[in-house]
């Protein structure tokens, strides 16, 4: 049985988990951020929106976030 895979990070900034298969300006504008605020996943977002693949840049580790999902 298939499952959904989604991707989605912590932001301490936002205060909760967004979804990093969006552009960074996409997350900035859905969650208010103001305009120069310093991303703490500047790197782990989509280069193009709807894209599941982590962006290689991104320094948050996805071994990390599935082990505290169990």
């Amino acid at each position: 049985m298939g499952g959904i895979d989604i991707s989605v990070s912590r932001c301490e900034v936002a205060g909760e988990m967004v979804l990093t298969d969006q552009t960074q300006n996409e997350c900035a504008l859905e969650h208010h951020c103001p305009k120069g605020t310093k991303c703490p996943l500047d790197g782990c977002f989509a280069v193009h929106s709807g894209v599941a693949e982590a962006h290689p840049e991104c320094k948050v580790k996805k071994s990390a976030a599935k082990k505290s999902a169990r």
